[in-house]
């Protein structure tokens, strides 16, 4: 059972933290590499995809903050996750998105991290999240300037050009 007030809802959207039951919704999404391609991992196994369930329900427990499912506020349909995770290179507490390909250019997206980003600085009090994305990927990187994160610094994985952003609790 996780808890109550670590659901957060906006004008269209409810995000769950996640759970077991959640598993094939996050199985699917992240073993389709229309939406999973370009995340850190990139396209997961359905074995790895459980593991990191287990890993995300976990960080719930110790931090309160992680992954959330983002759905319809009224549907329920699972639309994407959302959420907070330490970056396993140790540049920090990362905000992470990713959304069907078909719910993408609603807004959705920078509705979803918005929240997760508020919900890091005002209810986890995490004095500064970032985030990470290709410099080719020019929707997450619009996300993230929509929301107020500010390009703060760049690197290269695998011969592809990542650029690091950034959010500072007020």
């Amino acid at each position: 059972m996780t808890n109550p007030t670590w659901r957060v809802t906006t004008s269209r959207l409810r995000l769950d933290p996640v759970g077991w039951g959640d598993l094939a919704d996050l199985t699917a999404l992240k073993t389709d590499p229309r939406a999973f391609a370009l995340m850190l991992g990139g396209v997961r196994s359905r074995a790895r995809a459980a593991e990191e369930l287990a890993e995300d329900i976990g960080l719930w427990g110790r931090h309160g903050y992680g992954m959330w499912t983002v759905r319809g506020l009224h549907t329920g349909n699972f639309i994407g996750l959302t959420g907070l995770a330490d970056r396993p290179d140790g540049r920090g507490i990362a905000l992470r998105f990713a959304l069907w390909p078909e719910m993408r250019g609603a807004g959705l997206a920078r509705e979803a991290a918005a929240a997760a980003l508020r919900y890091g600085h005002d209810r986890a009090g995490l004095p500064s999240i970032i985030a990470v994305s290709r410099a080719d990927n020019f929707a997450s990187r619009t996300v993230l300037g929509s929301i107020g994160m500010i390009e703060i610094d760049a690197f290269v994985r695998n011969e592809t050009p990542m650029l690091i952003y950034q959010s500072l609790a007020r």
